[in-house]
């Protein structure tokens, strides 16, 4: 599950999930928003409990550079932690260096992002043991014995003098140079097991235990300590927990993207407030041991009666400590259950769901909110609603596929977007239907969505239709077999299409290519696997280098050119 980049409401989003793991439940949560003086989010999150996957990706380089940057490294690292095979270091380091050199690439080729990059911290949680993969400044921390223990090391200059103790952790939040890193995706290209490059450490995760990840906009803003006491308050409920982090960075003035994301075992939220209270009832018996021990050598009754109300009255601070915290927590519950935040919520679809039809779900729905829709086949058209976003529970296990459209006059499309200032659709399949045929899967028209990891086959006219939506992304997705054209882009703007696989498309009458522009679109088209379309693999642009270059026009046997399909052989070269 990503969280969207561009939400209505008050921007926040937020996400849970669980899946079974060798020992117990782990349960996930994300949370993600823009920041109080950011109009764009460049951070990315990703959650997926059955992959045990939880990655914060932070974007580098001001406009829309670093967004873009976030996306191409966000689909590449799935595109390789999502394919088995190998050990789950080899796979962190080749997923996190195929995005380096993706962003690197871009950056190098597109004189509008010179300089872009980005950070990234992820987890990959397999038979109970955590993989993490870090490069940059974003943090990971392991959450146990009540305390918050920082794991990975900031690549930057002021991060690594506080990693050190040369400097308070105060002093590197407040220092000038604090945002400087030296260790970033997309500066320069790397190997999997370059030195220097990415920062891989293991540890096991036991049912006690948690781990927190999240980008440089909370732990700039927010320090440690009561980074500590959120996580002791909210240990029962992770999507509370990570939503109150957010709102503590933005009450701390909010200069920057936050994203927190947390993985615990089914037994933290028992443990880690038990152990906080351990700690701090040992932390002051140490201290009054040590007073005592200050004490000099007075007589023995002066000693024991120094112990007797010395004691006395740290066990009666202890005490008032812990009815203090517990009445603290209790008023914040009952002030959650009677204020409840203004943020995103989910809706669920599918046969044991809240919702039955998407349909459903998206006119309950409002801006910020995420309708997660479960295994099955649907069969419905859907519309999206202005800051949704609709996503699979399971990548491409949700099929919508349209029912027969007797009631339409016009083109008959499975998903559609018009005239929304945001969305997101992520891991859905879209098909046609027996004795259905659809004519596009998805229609994006005068809107800014973002479609990755989607699977559209079988329509008549168009797979995917990008009309006068210049603000939107086609990423990471599987666009084949469709009758029509694979992806079609009309009207003004330059939208991405980054990262798809396009396949086997306009084996109609007449043939059509993998990717049909006209004019004056003119999308940004780069990453992409054009092969075995029915005409050109991409008709409408010149044919330059440039464009060669920057997309794969051969796939097991087949191939696309940029010219006639005659010329089907050209252009092999990425």
């Amino acid at each position: 599950m990503t969280l969207p980049s561009r939400v209505g409401g008050n921007g926040i989003v937020v996400l849970d999930d669980q899946a079974p793991s060798r020992a117990g439940v782990v349960r996930f949560a994300g949370a993600s928003h823009p920041g109080l003086v950011r109009e764009r989010n460049e951070d990315r999150l990703h959650i997926d409990a059955a992959r045990g996957l939880l990655i914060v990706v932070d974007g580098i380089g001001g406009a829309a550079a670093g967004e873009v940057a976030a996306e191409a490294a966000l689909a590449r690292l799935l595109e390789r932690l999502e394919r088995p095979g190998g050990s789950p270091e080899q796979r962190v380091r080749e997923a996190i260096a195929s995005a380096n050199n993706e962003v690197a690439r871009l950056g190098r080729e597109n004189p509008a992002w010179n300089g872009m990059g980005c950070v990234l911290t992820l987890a990959l949680i397999e038979q109970g043991v955590v993989t993490v993969g870090h490069v940059g400044d974003s943090r990971l921390y392991r959450l146990r014995a009540g305390r918050l223990e920082k794991v990975t090391h900031d690549h930057s200059p002021i991060g690594m003098r506080e990693d050190q103790g040369e400097i308070s952790e105060r002093d590197a939040m407040g220092h000038p140079r604090r945002n400087e890193v030296f260790r970033s995706l997309g500066s320069e290209r790397h190997a999997p097991f370059d030195d220097d490059f990415i920062e891989v450490l293991r540890f096991p995760l036991p049912r006690e235990e948690a781990i927190l990840v999240c980008s440089d906009g909370l732990t700039d803003l927010v320090p440690s300590s009561e980074i500590a006491r959120v996580i002791r308050e909210h240990a029962d409920h992770e999507r509370t927990l990570v939503q109150r982090l957010v709102d503590a960075a933005n009450a701390a003035g909010g200069k920057d993207n936050v994203t927190v994301a947390i993985a615990a075992g089914d037994r933290f939220a028992q443990e880690f407030p038990r152990a906080s209270r351990t700690c701090a009832r040992t932390s002051a018996t140490s201290s009054a041991r040590a007073e005592l021990q200050a004490g000099g050598r007075g007589g023995l009754w002066s000693r024991r009666s120094s112990f007797f109300v010395l004691g006395a009255l740290v066990g009666l601070a202890i005490f008032a400590g812990i009815r203090l915290l517990e009445d603290r927590q209790r008023a914040a519950r009952a002030h959650s259950a009677s204020h409840p935040a203004p943020i995103g919520v989910r809706l669920d679809v599918g046969p044991d769901s809240r919702f039955r039809t998407i349909g459903d779900a998206l006119a309950a729905a409002r801006a910020g909110d995420t309708v997660v829709v479960h295994p099955g086949r649907y069969r419905e058209q859907v519309r999206l609603e202005q800051g949704v976003t609709l996503m699979a529970a399971e990548p491409r296990r949700a099929v919508i596929e349209p029912p027969v459209a007797q009631d339409l006059a016009g083109p008959v499309a499975a998903v559609v977007a018009e005239d929304l200032g945001a969305g997101r659709v992520s891991g859905l399949a879209i098909a046609s239907g027996s004795g259905a045929p659809i004519d596009y899967g998805v229609v994006i028209r005068r809107s800014t969505i973002t479609l990755e990891n989607l699977d559209v086959r079988g329509a008549r006219v168009a797979g995917v239709a990008i009309e006068d939506a210049g603000g939107s992304a086609l990423i990471a997705c599987r666009v084949h077999d469709n009758a029509g054209a694979g992806i079609v882009v009309r009207g003004a703007g330059t939208p991405l299409v980054l990262h798809n696989r396009v396949l086997d498309n306009g084996r109609g009458r007449p043939p059509a290519a993998g990717i049909e522009v006209t004019a004056p679109a003119a999308p940004r088209i780069e990453g992409n696997v054009i092969a075995g379309n029915g005409a050109e693999g991409v008709r409408g642009l010149a044919p330059t280098p440039a464009l060669l270059d920057a997309n794969l026009f051969e796939a097991s046997g087949r191939s696309n050119g940029l010219g006639p399909a005659r010329a089907a052989t050209r252009g092999s070269r990425r």
